[in-house]
């Protein structure tokens, strides 16, 4: 049985697929080489400006693209859904906050809750991705549309705000930090500075698909 997108999917350009390959390889390497050259780095105390419009542009842009682009919108309609959902199980790798946590080097404010947040995600993945795989009407399930919401939350609240934004509305979690994780401070250089200027808008976009799927075969029913 077909997955209820591939009833109502437009067809799409065979090219599309290449340039938007050729984008996210382009992207990739931008991230590397602004994270090799300390762009990422801020003054201690102050919001990571640069690492926030590194999370928010990619995904402005997808979103601009989607809502103005019919080549584009066709081609994130037909997108394969269980491998996009597949990939969310690196996030298993968010382990590796705790760990720096324990370590001393990253402030646990932002490390317990991202790195919970983003194991939860990366352990559940493969169980739906092989769910949308062997039962095609789980797609539009409450189950999948809640899994969707909160790994977007866990990047949004539990990461992005707790990182940047925490700090600024409870300044007593600044004396929290010593002086090894100001030193380090390790989500702003190579290789972690990866996660918050590829990682974590790619994984976004992957939710948003999934829920712009859902939201197409929902009207088309409607």
């Amino acid at each position: 049985m077909l997955p209820p997108i591939a009833r109502i999917a437009p067809p799409t350009n065979p090219g599309i697929r290449w340039t938007v390959l050729l984008i996210v390889a382009l992207w990739f390497a931008l991230s590397f080489i602004l994270g090799a050259r300390g762009a990422f780095v801020n003054r201690p105390g102050t919001p990571p400006f640069a690492l926030l419009a590194a999370v928010a542009i990619p995904i402005g842009v997808f979103l601009v693209c989607y809502w103005t682009l019919p080549v584009f919108h066709n081609f994130v309609l037909v997108a394969d859904l269980p491998l996009l959902t597949a990939t969310q199980s690196w996030r298993f790798a968010g382990v590796g906050f705790i760990a720096l946590s324990l370590l001393g080097l990253l402030p646990g404010y932002f490390a317990w809750p991202a790195g919970l947040g983003d194991m939860v995600i990366g352990v559940t993945a493969p169980w739906v991705a092989l769910a949308l795989t062997r039962n095609p009407q789980f797609f539009a399930s409450k189950t999948f549309i809640a899994w969707n919401v909160f790994g977007i939350f866990d990047f949004a609240v539990l990461a992005v705000c707790m990182g940047a934004f925490a700090p600024l509305i409870f300044p007593s979690l600044l004396h929290t930090l010593t002086p090894e994780m100001v030193k380090a401070a390790p989500m702003r250089h190579l290789p972690l500075s990866l996660v918050p200027s590829f990682f974590v808008p790619m994984f976004t976009i992957f939710h948003l698909i999934a829920l712009f799927q859902i939201q197409a075969v929902s009207s088309a029913k409607g």
